[in-house]
This record gives structure tokens, C-alpha cells and sequence, in this order.
């Protein structure tokens, strides 16, 4: 009877929030497999919250392999690290280097951090103790679009909220495509959208600059913000890696055997956080809905910051180069590119967009740096 008792005891200590928690990891896995939502990361999400909500599981616990990831790759931050390096070396940095008025784009982009970070410290008033100072900043990380440094500042400062911010960071980074078009549209006139932009202004960036940019951006960042050297130098690093060509293999295996494994094992280990009795609380709730409109803040400051801009420049920028300040690469980039092209099918805007969305990923490592100095 003992034995028979120990084989029913997972059946006996199923709850219903064990069973919804089953079903939304199968509703991310369904996002990745036929909606094509990042599946590299929703699905190991999801498969992750299957096995963390089985009652009794021993993939998690003192020996459970999700725990023993999750101390190994996110309490000592090794797994954003090592994706900063991987990403690094995806990043061509020539298009924000050719027009160097996109770093602003990057940077205005970032104001939704801050502005979703007041909402999540002014629930307070309604909901008194809900969020620590500190719990608020990293919920506010969300709006960065950068799964990574989510995780890297969630860690520090809400440890009980990492499944909630970095499952809202992931799940809202695979809807930027539903979610950006519309604030676009409402803040641009058909006028903008057409705008044309040159794509190479008349600028060669030559292989030194490219092999220093890396290394002047980590000491600079790393002078101003010590505190930014773990995640500006391992994306910089990385992007030597890809430009000093010597080390082409390396940077290959960087792109794709690096960024794959870490994301995969990053993402399953993410989702063993997703715990029912911690998930399913309004803490959450507002976590998802704060994280939504980190998305839509910072979309909505960067094409704004990009109309301010055209005020004083003399060759106009189309606007919804702003929107790609989000450092969502390089999906924002394409998306803005066809609007641009949905509009007028000869408007070839990729370049730019894609220099305000490095220079996005830039700005959110500085966003959250700043937020880890001041705070920390």
C-alpha cells in the first residue's frame, strides 16, 4: 500500500492552479510551435512550467536538475552573460556608426523603463507594500526589451518575481510585431511614414573603427557605470569577436552554438520559476500589465524623440525609426521596414532602423546599469 500510495501522491496533491499553470506552458508552446513566436525560448518556457507544476516533481528541489540550473545559470547571472556574448556577436554596429544621431533614438526609447518603473512603485497607493522600491525597477526592466538584462537586474532586486518579469520580457519581445505597428500608426501620419531615408550617407567606416568602437564603448560605460562591465563587455566582447577577423570560427560558434544552448537552457530554467503559489497572485497580474506598457511607453518615446529630432535636421529621419529604440533586435527593425515598405514599396529603411536598434541594445544595458548604481 505504501508503494501504491507514493505512485497516486502526484494525483492526490493536483490543484487547480497546478492544472492552469500545465495549460498556459502549453499555450507558450503552442505560441512557439505554430505562431512562431520565439519559439527558442517559449517553448522551453513552457515545457519548463509543465515540469515545475507536476506535484512532487523531482525536477526541481534540492536535486532537481531545474534547480541546479537556475543556481549554476541565474543566481551567478552566467546565463545573460554568456547570451550577451552571443548576441555581441550578431550585432553589425556599421549602421549606427554611419549615422550616429540613432544613438539618441536608442536612448529616448529607454524612458519607458523609468515611466513604467513610477507605475509599478505608485501601485503602492493603491495596493501599500505591494512592490519594493527596488521590485518596481526591475519590473520597469521589462520595457528594455532585453531579455537578458531583465533577468540580470530581476535577479538582484526581485528574485520572487523572475518568472513573472522575464516570462512578460520574452512573451512581450515575441508579440513586438502585434504590438508596435498600431502605437506607430496613432503617432505618425502617413507623410512620415513615407519618408525616405539615405542609406549610406556618404560614410565608409572603416575596419579600425569597428575593431575599436567595442573597446572605447566598454571603457567609457564601464568608467561612468562600473557596475555596467558585466553586461556592456560581454556584448562588446563578443562583438570583437565578430570584427577583428582572426577569429571567424569563433565568432560563428558565438552566433549559434553558444546562443542556442544558453537560450535553450536559460529558457527551461526560467520556466521552473513559474511556480502556481507564486505565479498566480495579482503581483503577476500587474507585472504583465505594467510590462505591456513598458513596451508601449518606450515605443511611443522613441518615435516622438525621432519627430522632435526632424525639427532641427536637415535631411528627416522617418520617424518610426524611433519605435526601433527598443532593443528588441532585430525583429523591431523589420517590422518598421514593412510599414515603410506597406506605404510606398520603393522606401528602403532597414539600415537606419536597424542602427536605432543596436543602439537600443546599448541603451537598455545603460538604462539598467544606471538603475543598478542608483539603487543597489
Amino acid at each position: 500500500m505504501g508503494n501504491l500510495s507514493k505512485l497516486l501522491s502526484g494525483i492526490r496533491g493536483l490543484t487547480w492552479q497546478n492544472v492552469l499553470m500545465m495549460v498556459i506552458g502549453c499555450v507558450l508552446i503552442y505560441l512557439a510551435i505554430k505562431k512562431e513566436y520565439e519559439p527558442l525560448l517559449l517553448l522551453p518556457i513552457g515545457f519548463g512550467a509543465i515540469m515545475t507544476n507536476i506535484p512532487g516533481s523531482a525536477a526541481i528541489g534540492e536535486h532537481g536538475f531545474l534547480t541546479i540550473l537556475y543556481d549554476a545559470g541565474i543566481v551567478t547571472e552566467l546565463f545573460p552573460i554568456l547570451i550577451f556574448i552571443a548576441v555581441g556577436a550578431m550585432i553589425d554596429f556599421t549602421p549606427l556608426l554611419k549615422q550616429p544621431v540613432t544613438l539618441f533614438f536608442g536612448a529616448a526609447a529607454q524612458f519607458g523603463i523609468f515611466a513604467s518603473m513610477l507605475l509599478a512603485a505608485g501601485a503602492n497607493l493603491i495596493w501599500p507594500g505591494i512592490f519594493s522600491l527596488k521590485e518596481a525597477a526591475a519590473i520597469g526592466i521589462i520595457g528594455a526589451a532585453d531579455g537578458p538584462t531583465s533577468i540580470f537586474v530581476g535577479n538582484l532586486f526581485a528574485p520572487r518575481f523572475m518568472g513573472a518579469i522575464t516570462v512578460a520580457a520574452y512573451s512581450y519581445m515575441a508579440l513586438v510585431p502585434m504590438i508596435q505597428p498600431p502605437v506607430i500608426r496613432a503617432l505618425t501620419t502617413r507623410k512620415e511614414r513615407r519618408i525616405h531615408m539615405d542609406i549610406n550617407y556618404d560614410v565608409k567606416v572603416s575596419k579600425m573603427v569597428l575593431i575599436l568602437f567595442p573597446i572605447v564603448v566598454t571603457i567609457v560605460a564601464g568608467i561612468v557605470a562600473p557596475i555596467s562591465v558585466p553586461l556592456i563587455g560581454a556584448l562588446m566582447f563578443g562583438n570583437l569577436i565578430r570584427e577583428c577577423g582572426v577569429l571567424e570560427h569563433l565568432s560563428q560558434t558565438a552566433q549559434n552554438e553558444l546562443g542556442n544552448l544558453v537560450t535553450l537552457l536559460l529558457g527551461i530554467t526560467i520556466g521552473s520559476t513559474m511556480v502556481a503559489k507564486e505565479f498566480l497572485t495579482l503581483n503577476t497580474l500587474l507585472i504583465l500589465c505594467i510590462g505591456l506598457l513598458a513596451f508601449v511607453f518606450d515605443t511611443a518615446f522613441g518615435v516622438l524623440f525621432a519627430k522632435f529630432a526632424n525639427l532641427f535636421l536637415k535631411k528627416k529621419v522617418n520617424p518610426m525609426i524611433g519605435g526601433c529604440g527598443i532593443s528588441a533586435f532585430p525583429m523591431s527593425a523589420r517590422i518598421v521596414q514593412k510599414m515603410a515598405q506597406a506605404e510606398d514599396d520603393q522606401n528602403f529603411i532597414l539600415m537606419p532602423a536597424i542602427g536605432a536598434n543596436v543602439a537600443g541594445q546599448i541603451g537598455s544595458i545603460v538604462a539598467g546599469s544606471i538603475i543598478l548604481a542608483l539603487l543597489s
